[in-house]
């Protein structure tokens, strides 16, 4: 009898200790599973991180390309070696957890990021400075095109001068229509053309000492209402600025720069034929040149 009951409190003994051996177990296992869990979730959060870390580099990279333009054309291949190690890290997050190898990946990206940035910044700087000086050098340019232009204007003006100052000017150019009387001995001055027989013509030759000295023709035209030129002869001609034109008198003077005096006269060859009533224009040449103009007019 007592060797029973000393079996069955050793039984009992070592049912205590087996259950005192698996609630240890259990607490033990309880605890790893603790650790564990919160092993995986400082590695969710170390994951999260980095990904927020490499997709706040990203995106700031691409802004920046995108900001520079065409600028960011001439690092492209720095840009493509960004690109490359991006997703490599991505795929390494996806399939690895040695979250040490891989945020010392991501610190290499941002210092090869950072350099691009530097690099942009530098060709930013060297392109605008290249561009103020273009755009010196394009005002330069205008100015100098601008000054060329005005003294080719200077030049022309000064030429034309130079030009209208060289040949021979006609002034006060008047023309008085007479009628003859005592067989054309007398003259009398009239408005009318039916008792018009002569047109006499004056005006004085400018000074100009710039006019070479010398013989000169002056041409006169007498050109009626009806713009028919009054002319003795068909063969009365000269030519003005490459036209053959009629002329009504001629009359060739010796000039030596001074100014003088000139009257000439035309008669009517049909004093039968009344002059014809209006407005007549006297025009004056001379060295292929219009050098002044009158009017008269018959009633």
């Amino acid at each position: 009898m007592e060797e029973s009951n000393a079996s069955s409190r050793k039984y009992k003994v070592f049912v205590a200790i087996l259950a005192l051996v698996i609630l240890v177990m259990l607490f033990w296992l309880f605890i790893q599973r603790s650790q564990l869990m919160k092993m995986i979730k400082a590695k969710e959060a170390e994951k999260v991180e980095l990904q927020h870390d490499l997709d706040s580099l990203m995106t700031e990279h691409n802004t920046i390309k995108i900001s520079y333009g065409a600028l960011s054309d001439s690092l492209r291949s720095k840009d493509s070696l960004i690109q490359q190690n991006a997703l490599e890290i991505r795929r390494l997050l996806d399939t690895e957890y040695e979250y040490n190898i891989i945020r010392k990946k991501l610190a290499r990206l941002q210092k090869v990021a950072q350099g691009y940035v530097h690099q942009m910044d530098s060709l930013y700087t060297v392109n605008r400075e290249l561009t103020a000086e273009n755009e010196r050098i394009r005002q330069v340019v205008k100015t100098e095109q601008n000054r060329n232009q005005s003294l080719m204007k200077d030049k022309e003006e000064l030429r034309e001068k130079m030009n209208q100052a060289t040949f021979l000017k006609a002034y006060d150019v008047t023309a008085t229509p007479y009628k003859l009387k005592s067989g054309g001995s007398k003259e009398q001055k009239t408005d009318k053309a039916s008792r018009t027989d002569r047109i006499r013509i004056c005006f004085t030759i400018g000074e100009n000492p710039l006019v070479t000295s010398g013989k000169k023709i002056i041409y006169i035209r007498i050109q009626r209402p009806d713009n028919v030129v009054v002319i003795k002869s068909k063969y009365d001609t000269f030519v003005f600025n490459g036209q053959t034109l009629p002329y009504s008198l001629r009359e060739d003077i010796s000039y030596d720069g001074k100014a003088m005096n000139i009257c000439v006269a035309w008669t009517k060859k049909d004093t039968d034929k009344p002059a014809m009533k209006g407005r007549y224009i006297v025009s004056v040449f001379a060295d292929d040149k219009a050098i002044g103009e009158g009017t008269f007019e018959l009633k």
